[in-house]
């Protein structure tokens, strides 16, 4: 390093570039065990963000399940997941253009649609019911024209051909469901119900019934969760016996019960099976997440997170003790195991490595890669590696987060100078930013940037108190600690005061907005489909999220002066610096007219702003061409604002007032 050329910060030449990103990387994500076969979902850029279902079979082969154009990808909760199952070599997947669900077979070619079409209903989370041949799934349904669609679990007959089957409600009544669960003997299904204005982190409850006579359910109860419980991921271990994931003791830990009509007794208290202060869940943002799956009836193999860091391990259920399996990975999900063959598969990342599919044999230990959302073989003299840090934060508590300095072999700063900091905010507010490797932060540290990518009060893998700090002060808590973060590292001399940016997408696009509208720490910034107006947000929002507010600001309309005291677009005349505006068309869950809003304030006031907008993309970028745009879009405007050279030509924006 002390021997590369000298050049400030931010004018480095890296060979991360925006092109090498989108036409290298992919995103992988849900996971599944059919046999000795391996499936997972593949987001593709350089498809215009196609989902394909791909198959590994066990001599080795990869092929694609779902043939051009027809993308997996459900819209149930418009953020989807659980958009694939697969039973004996048949794939059924939710196709995105008509959200119709299909089915192939291993050597079938064409797939054959199984819902009808012409209505608009969303199938999510399927299962297959083997004694009945159907499916189980959530069905959201939108065919009555209301304000919010009707969420329920219906059976679908698994080969129907002709017009379909649109479904026959199983349970209903609740506003929204998930993970529906067949008992390995058939008699029973488990699934997740919960009530506005609860998320499923907040609360939420678990249902257990039997299949009656012609499959509908009996004998319908609660056996566990409530309003201010969150439950996880149920599951039938291979003898039987319920378990699932609960926070009722203030972190997601692992509980298993009986049930009415167990083998030596009726139902009773949930029984913890690895009590500590570990997360063993997530925020169920997406469907088919799975933190945990049975390598055998009393072998559970888990991925927990603890400090932010998540680990592997596996718990025996009867000694209850808990082993933990060494691997390179802090960040581990979609964990499936299977009894049969003695693997597991599950998507990880690192510091050092990219989000990938892995297969781990647990009597050998020995990992592989089966497909890596980056293969480009990049010099580690180019990489920076996320580090965790902890900073103190108001009301004398702390905060968290990664840590990413400058790095780039090529290249030295002149003596004295210190790097910009980009401080980035996640998205949800509920979630919870991990340090895989990610190009996308490595583009700019590459550059000269320092990266700061908080964990603010709210966010998950901390425990549910650090969870709930966010309740009633969205807008201030996370803004605190965005602020407080960027502080400390200006106080370490590790970032340059008067280059602090920030940067976030959706809920992290709120907080960009109200840090640099209500807080005087950052000098530029970038929101990416963010909420400026939150009223504006709830009138338009989409069912899933229509009560999120309620607990992270207040009841609306009631309390309709927090939404505005809290709205950057009603402030803007506090806003005094530039900022660039990234934002899909077609957004349901952030519509556009929330940029286009804060746009239009920030013209008017004559400060420097920028607005690209994405024709036919939703919420968040899938295709290669506008997640190149939307980086060196914002470099380019953090280059103007500061006055900087960039190493390399970018598509220049139009910055207005500059």
């Amino acid at each position: 390093m002390a021997e590369g050329k000298i050049a400030p910060y931010g004018s480095w030449k890296t060979p991360v570039t925006s092109d090498l990103i989108v036409q290298g990387s992919i995103g992988v994500g849900m996971t599944a065990l059919d046999g000795c076969d391996v499936y997972w979902l593949e987001a593709r850029p350089s498809e215009a963000g196609r989902s394909v279902v791909v198959r590994r079979t066990a001599d080795g082969r990869v092929r694609d399940v779902n043939p051009p154009p027809m993308g997996a990808r459900t819209r149930v909760h418009e953020y989807g997941g659980g958009d694939f199952l697969v039973h004996r070599g048949t794939v059924y997947f939710s196709n995105f253009a008509d959200q119709r669900l299909y089915r192939v077979g291993p050597e079938d070619g064409e797939p054959r649609a199984v819902t009808p079409a012409g209505v608009d209903l969303r199938f999510a989370d399927a299962v297959f019911d083997a004694p009945r041949a159907r499916l189980i799934a959530v069905r959201e349904d939108h065919t009555a024209g209301a304000h919010e669609p009707a969420n329920s679990i219906v059976a679908i007959e698994a080969n129907s051909e002709g017009e379909g089957d649109a479904g026959r409600v199983l349970a209903s009544g609740h506003d929204f469901y998930s993970s529906p669960r067949v008992s390995p003997n058939g008699a029973r299904l488990a699934w997740l119900a919960w009530r506005h204005p609860n998320m499923p982190w907040d609360g939420t409850e678990l249902w257990v019934a039997e299949f009656g006579e012609g499959g509908a359910l009996v004998g319908e109860r609660r056996v566990a969760g409530g309003e201010s419980e969150s439950i996880f991921q149920p599951e039938w271990s291979p003898s039987g016996v319920l378990h699932f994931v609960s926070d009722r003791n203030g972190w997601w830990n692992l509980y298993r019960t009986k049930v009415e009509g167990d083998a030596g007794g009726g139902g009773g208290e949930a029984e913890p099976l690895c009590e500590m202060e570990a997360e063993f869940g997530e925020p169920q943002w997406v469907f088919g997440m799975s933190a945990y799956a049975f390598a055998s009836p009393d072998r559970v193999v888990c991925a927990y997170t603890a400090r932010g860091r998540a680990r592997l391990g596996e718990l025996d259920t009867t000694t209850k003790r808990l082993r933990s399996v060494e691997t390179p990975y802090t960040d581990i999900t979609y964990v499936r195991a299977s009894a049969e063959t003695g693997r597991v598969v599950f998507r990880a990342g690192s510091p050092a490595l990219a989000a990938a599919i892995v297969s781990l044999d647990l009597a050998t230990g020995r990992s592989e890669v089966l497909r890596s959302s980056s293969d480009l073989g990049i010099d580690e003299g180019y990489l920076s590696r996320g580090e965790p840090v902890e900073f103190p934060t108001e009301n004398n508590l702390t905060a968290h987060g990664f840590y990413y300095a400058p790095r780039n072999r090529d290249y030295v700063a002149p003596a004295g100078e210190r790097p910009p900091l980009i401080v980035v905010s996640h998205g949800g507010p509920t979630g919870a930013a991990t340090n895989t490797l990610k190009l996308k932060f490595q583009y700019w540290t590459g550059r000269g940037f320092a990266v700061l990518d908080v964990n603010y009060g709210g966010s998950t893998g901390y425990g549910r108190a650090y969870r709930e700090r966010l309740n009633d002060t969205w807008g201030i808590t996370d803004v605190d600690d965005c602020v407080n973060g960027a502080r400390h590292l200006v106080g370490q001399g590790l970032a340059d005061g008067e280059r602090c940016v920030i940067t976030g997408g959706s809920a992290g696009g709120y907080t960009t907005l109200a840090a640099l509208t209500f807080r005087t720490q950052f000098r530029a910034g970038a929101s990416h489909y963010g909420v400026s107006d939150l009223a504006a947000l709830v009138r338009d929002t989409h069912k899933f999220e229509s009560r999120y507010l309620d607990r992270l600001v207040g009841p609306y309309p009631a309390r309709a002066d927090i939404y505005e005291a809290r709205a950057p677009v009603h402030h803007t005349e506090r806003i005094s610096c530039p900022v660039i505006f990234f934002q899909g068309l077609e957004d349901k869950v952030v519509p556009p007219n929330q940029a286009e809003m804060m746009v239009a304030a920030l013209r008017k006031k004559g400060l420097p702003v920028a607005y690209v907008a994405f024709a036919g993309e939703q919420h968040g970028f899938r295709r290669a061409e506008n997640i190149k745009r939307a980086l060196d879009g914002e470099l380019y405007f953090y280059s103007r604002v500061f006055g900087f050279e960039l190493a390399d030509a970018v598509e220049p924006v139009a910055i207005e007032n500059l």
